[in-house]
């Protein structure tokens, strides 16, 4: 069985390193620091190494052991959480020298490219798939794992408002209520609080918002040069993209962010419909959820704008 085989792996490692995807989100960062306290909680040690780290998560248990880089090459073990893609992994190098790669995720675009995979895509977040791995492993979630996992359970549901919600999201959240776990404070700590720099550029996007297509989509971005005037950090970017598909008769929300390469743009989409974005994303090399992808294209805001506008009106 998968899981036995993930455990196996992880009692004979040495050294074991944790990796997600690249502008990590809730559920990627809960998922990593989560695995992370997981071991540590069975006296197996673990590198985190993430080269962006959103501010909004430094309450979070682990998040101060948290890694740019390490001196270690190649690891016993890589495992990476909540990432579709090895093109998505931040510090990939370190998955590509690992002696054994473990895949954990739920994303449907999953490329399987693990040695070992375990792949829910019916689950609402990657962190609720540890939750039942954990379970199986006989590891106790504690308060520390379990502010871990809420957290990338909230943030991936958008605080439990999304249809992939299921029965057994509420069950465990309740199990974590029992157990003393503040659930209001995480849910105002990673949705209800923006930083002075995301307000400023959410103001920027709302100002170039367009609705296209007779009212079906949304559309806007910012640039490199908005994110330096306004200081901005990693994640401050982050919730802009809903603020489109909020909109009364929005069935896709698009928002694009320059990338460091200024000929490169990031694509966020997001649906409310029959819409499957994650078909959309696929074409330009990206992925996600029918409801939440994403993708990187080149281009100017323009050209990238009619690229994107061509696919989805395929499907309107």
């Amino acid at each position: 069985m998968t899981l036995d085989n993930i455990l196996e792996e992880i009692k004979k490692a040495n050294s074991i390193v944790i990796l997600t995807h690249e502008s990590p989100d809730g559920d990627a960062i809960g998922s990593s620091l989560g695995m992370h306290m997981a071991l540590k909680s069975i006296g197996k040690n673990s590198d985190v190494i993430l080269t962006e780290f959103p501010r909004t998560f430094n309450f979070l248990p682990g998040a101060k052991d948290v890694k740019q880089e390490s001196d270690i090459k190649n690891y016993d073990l890589a495992i990476t959480v909540d990432c579709a893609d090895l093109k998505r992994v931040m510090a990939n190098e370190y998955f590509e020298n690992a002696k054994k790669t473990i895949v954990i995720d739920h994303h449907g675009s999953n490329t399987m490219y693990g040695d070992i995979n375990f792949v829910n895509p019916v689950s609402p977040a990657c962190c609720e798939i540890l939750a039942g791995m954990f379970e199986y492993f006989d590891i106790n979630i504690d308060t520390e794992i379990g502010t871990c996992i809420l957290t990338g359970i909230i943030t991936d549901t958008g605080g439990f408002k999304y249809s992939s919600v299921t029965p057994e999201t509420f069950e465990f959240t309740a199990d974590l209520l029992r157990k003393g776990i503040n659930v209001s404070e995480i849910y105002e700590r990673v949705l209800e609080t923006k930083t002075k720099a995301n307000f400023e550029l959410l103001k920027r996007s709302m100002d170039r918002l367009e609705l296209l297509e007779n009212g079906k989509v949304a559309f806007t971005y910012i640039t490199k040069k908005d994110e330096e005037e306004v200081n901005a950090e990693p994640g401050d970017h982050e919730g802009i993209v809903e603020e489109g598909r909020s909109i009364e008769g929005v069935e896709v929300s698009v928002f694009i962010r320059q990338r460091d390469d200024e000929n490169v743009y990031k694509i966020s989409m997001r649906s409310t419909g029959n819409i499957n974005v994650s078909d959309i994303c696929f074409l330009f090399g990206g992925g996600g959820h029918p409801k939440a992808a994403g993708a990187l294209i080149q281009g100017t805001v323009e050209q990238v704008k009619e690229q994107v506008l061509k696919e989805i009106r395929k499907v309107l």
